[in-house]
């Protein structure tokens, strides 16, 4: 399996004026906890996590031992400023960020997600983001496939994915989170959130009516209270 199989496609970005409580909005809103940075060209320029967040606001107050400073030049000291007390996503991002391809074995995303401690990793195509591979995504991988991890898809298999996808876009039903979708011997595994259970019955049904789907297994969860209407 790669990437392209399991990556979630509806992927949410920011603009690098973005300002930070935007982003923090934006984090709980769609129950996620990184967005990629993209300029007015769409290529990808960073990624802001709930970890840059956190750690700037436990950073605020904290003043870094003077012999560190001694081993720190004046531009990491300024770079360490700017992300602690910068408003926006440019001041704040991770801008060194780890990417794969659409065609990367899963596999080898896992081992980079355990080598480099990250929970995402963007999918990009000709610089631009594609998909986003998640911790998650890679469970219900293994959730779904469990010995065929090794085992690329049929293109049945990738067309019902893709169609799947395409209907959610097009009708819009998932507004928290996104969407991810597993196809395995006809049969769809649907993993995300949703607002009612009206929203799920319509995705059911509508999944059911495409050429090829045996069974769809329902993992869908339902937003809490609290998150609906934000």
């Amino acid at each position: 399996m790669l990437a392209k199989d399991i990556m979630t496609t509806d992927v949410v970005t920011i603009t690098p004026e973005a300002s930070v409580e935007e982003i923090a909005k934006l984090l709980l809103a769609r129950g996620i906890s990184g967005v990629p940075v993209v300029d007015a060209e769409g290529a990808l320029v960073g990624l802001v996590s709930e970890g840059d967040l956190i750690r700037r606001e436990g950073d605020a107050g904290h003043h870094r031992s003077w012999w560190l400073d001694l081993f720190a030049g004046a531009e990491e000291q300024a770079r360490d400023y700017i992300k602690v007390h910068g408003r926006r996503a440019e001041e704040v991002m991770t801008r060194e960020v780890v990417t794969v391809t659409e065609e990367t074995p899963v596999g080898e995303i896992a081992r980079l997600l355990e080598k480099r401690r990250i929970k995402r990793v963007p999918v990009v195509r000709d610089g631009r983001i594609v998909g986003i591979v998640s911790r998650a995504n890679l469970l219900h991988g293994l959730a779904t496939h469990k010995d065929r991890l090794g085992i690329t898809p049929s293109p049945d298999e990738r067309t019902i994915r893709e169609e799947v996808l395409a209907l959610v876009k097009r009708e819009g039903w998932i507004t928290h989170g996104s969407l991810n979708v597993m196809v395995a011997d006809g049969v769809v595994e649907l993993w995300g959130w949703v607002d009612s259970e009206a929203e799920r019955k319509a995705l059911r049904i509508a999944v059911e009516e495409i050429a090829g789907v045996r069974a769809v297994n329902d993992h869908l969860g339902s937003l809490p209270p609290s998150m609906r209407g934000i």
